[in-house]
Parts: C-alpha cells; sequence; structure tokens
C-alpha cells in the first residue's frame, strides 16, 4: 500500500513539467490531487488523464500571486476532498539575468511568482495543519539556490529565499507535527528548461524526477536533491573559497 493513497494533495504548477508529473506519479500511488495553475484548460486534460487512470483529481484553477484565490482554493479542495495533507508548492517560472537591460520589475515579478506563490500557499494550508497537528508542506526550489550562478541572478536569489524560508519555518512547525521538505531538482527537462540554449549536466527526464521527489515525500525527507552527482558537486561549491568558485564558474559557463 502506497504511503500516498488517500492523502489529500495541493499541487500548484501543476499544468506542466514537474508540477505535471508530480501530479500523475501521486494519483498513480492513489492520492487525491488538487490541481492549480492559470491555465484550467492545462488543468482539465490533466484531470482527465488521471480519470482514465482509476484517480481523482479536482481542478483549481488560479493564480499564486494572488492570495485571496489560494485560500478560496485551499477552502475549496478541502469541502470537496476534506483536509489537505500535502501541499507541493511547484508554481514557478526562470529567467535569464541580462545585466545590458537590467529591469528591477521583472525580477522582483520573479520573486513574487516563486518565493511569495510558494509563502501564499503555506499561509492557506499552514493554519489549519497546526491545529490538527499534522501536514506536510513541500517546496520545490533548485540546485541554483545554494550559490550564485551565471545569467540566474534573479531565478537563484527566488530559490535560495524559499530555501531559506523553508529551512526556518521547519524549526517552529516539527512540534506541532508539520513536516517541511525542501526539493532542490538539478537540470530536468521540461518546457522551461527547454529554452536553456547551453549543455545542461545530468539534464533528467521529467518522469524519472517525480519518482525521485514523490520517494522522498513519502520517507518525509527533510531535502531531497538531485541528480546525487550533481547536487554533491553544487553543495560542494558552497564551501570552497570564492576566488576557486569564481575560477571555476568563468570557465564551466559561457557569458555572453
Amino acid at each position: 500500500m502506497s504511503k500516498f493513497a488517500g492523502k489529500r494533495v495541493w499541487l500548484t504548477g501543476a499544468s506542466t513539467g514537474i508540477g505535471r508529473a508530480v501530479a500523475l506519479e501521486l494519483s498513480a500511488q492513489g492520492a487525491v490531487t488538487g490541481l492549480t495553475s492559470r491555465n484550467e484548460h492545462a488543468l482539465r486534460d490533466l484531470r482527465d488523464e488521471i480519470e482514465r487512470m482509476g484517480g481523482r483529481a479536482i481542478v483549481l484553477p488560479g493564480d499564486v500571486t494572488d492570495p485571496i484565490r489560494m485560500k478560496a482554493i485551499a477552502a475549496e479542495f478541502e469541502a470537496q476532498a476534506g483536509a489537505i495533507d500535502i501541499l507541493i508548492a511547484s508554481a514557478g517560472s526562470h529567467l535569464f539575468t541580462r545585466p545590458e537591460r537590467f529591469d528591477a520589475r521583472e525580477y522582483l515579478g520573479l520573486m513574487d511568482l516563486n518565493y511569495g506563490g510558494m509563502l501564499r500557499c503555506i499561509e492557506a494550508v499552514l493554519p489549519g495543519m497546526l491545529e490538527r497537528r499534522a501536514g506536510h508542506i513541500v517546496g520545490i526550489a533548485s540546485l541554483a539556490g545554494y550559490r550564485g550562478v551565471p545569467r540566474a541572478a534573479a531565478y537563484g536569489a527566488s530559490k535560495a529565499a524559499m530555501i531559506s524560508f523553508l529551512e526556518s519555518l521547519r524549526f517552529h512547525v516539527t512540534r506541532s507535527n508539520v513536516k517541511v521538505t525542501i526539493v532542490n531538482p538539478g537540470f530536468v527537462r521540461t518546457p522551461l528548461t527547454d529554452k536553456n540554449d547551453f549543455q545542461m549536466p545530468f539534464l533528467m527526464e521529467v518522469g524519472p524526477a517525480a519518482r525521485v521527489i514523490c520517494s522522498g515525500i513519502a520517507r518525509g525527507k527533510d531535502e531531497i536533491a538531485f541528480p546525487v552527482p550533481f547536487s554533491w558537486m553544487i553543495k560542494a561549491m558552497r564551501i570552497i573559497p570564492f576566488p576557486l568558485y569564481k575560477l571555476i564558474m568563468s570557465r564551466a559557463v559561457w557569458i555572453p
């Protein structure tokens, strides 16, 4: 029996990429999924696919930058399926940082989507989890959040904010039996990474990535970082002196 059987899981960013693949994997393991993104048509197609598999999914369209809508979605999901057991905050995007056309509004918008969107979803579910003394919050961050990476200043900053917030939050909610898991993928083939114009080391397909994520959530891991060789390499980069890090990254990453 899967640990997800009968669990009620709310996923944001469910219409594409990692979010969509995780929704399919969880549904195959018996979870009831609440599907959120701005693309209602894509969510309905995903729900139909899940139902053909014999699963149950509820379409809950919305924009994670809208706090009122996020609270309404959480309430609607619970009214239809019961208390939310797991939140997986996967909604997010990416853009390259190009100093020659620096756009603070664009960078702050990405922060509001990736980091702020997660916060609004947590705000919608955490009071109930604390009251029930049960729940699991999962944030899809990135290995890019560990240290500054060329061309990813805005994206990496948003993911670093997610990692730091979730690590801190864990200290506050553990005694209430609420788990916090940080997911830090490397390169996963999705519509977002399809836009990259450089070679992506250890590139994973989205299906295996979803299985790694779901396995880690089921085991209650604090962090799910993958692919393992790449994650260890990036983690090692955090502790080496900056001059050496600068030299390595300048040679490894093409900077236009």
